[in-house]
């Protein structure tokens, strides 16, 4: 399987809203689509991701991967199982909201502190074509709203409201975190 290209800040395609996938797409397993989403996993891996958005790697559809486990920039999180949406929908955004430390392959090195929506309701298809509806909350709530966004034309620059809470990676573990217990300093 191939590695993507990550399209970085400044590339138009981050900035567009993707178009949706024709479903009647996914039902051909040896299909270019299925092999894209494969395609996708594997370079999110290979970059050290929890999530990777279909724009992110020059493709301007509404595709998203995610999977958590022992990430070192996020260390204590609840896992999030291997998961592929097609075309999904963000709902019922909680009023109550989080700061969190995002980062993003497409601005490698920054971090910035994003509000978040603690819950949402998603709605999507799986790379099957299967209904997906689920409440979420916590990580994979800020996980998914970051990579939904993508599909938006949204960066978590975006979202951001206080822009001396940008750092550069080096300067965030530097000047950001406790060393001791790995938290995030506020």
């Amino acid at each position: 399987m191939p590695l993507l290209k990550i399209a970085k800040l400044g590339n138009p395609v981050l900035r567009q809203v993707a178009k949706p996938v024709d479903l009647n797409e996914l039902a051909d397993p040896e299909s270019e689509l299925q092999a894209f989403i494969d395609d996708m996993i594997e370079t999110m891996y290979h970059e050290g991701g929890v999530g990777l958005a279909a724009p992110q790697v020059n493709q301007s559809i509404q595709i998203v991967v995610l999977e958590y486990s022992e990430n070192k920039r996020y260390p204590g999180e609840t896992s999030i199982p291997l998961t592929v949406l097609v075309n999904p929908v963000l709902s019922d955004y909680s009023k109550e909201t989080k700061d969190g430390w995002e980062s993003c392959l497409s601005l490698v090195d920054f971090r910035g502190l994003v509000p978040r929506s603690t819950t949402i309701t998603l709605n999507a298809y799986d790379r099957h074509g299967g209904k997906i509806q689920k409440t979420v909350s916590g990580f994979e709530a800020v996980v998914l709203q970051h990579e939904i966004d993508h599909l938006q034309g949204f960066v978590f620059l975006d979202r951001m409201k206080d822009f001396t809470k940008l750092s550069y990676q080096e300067e965030f573990d530097k000047f950001w975190v406790k060393k001791e217990d790995n938290s995030f300093l506020e």
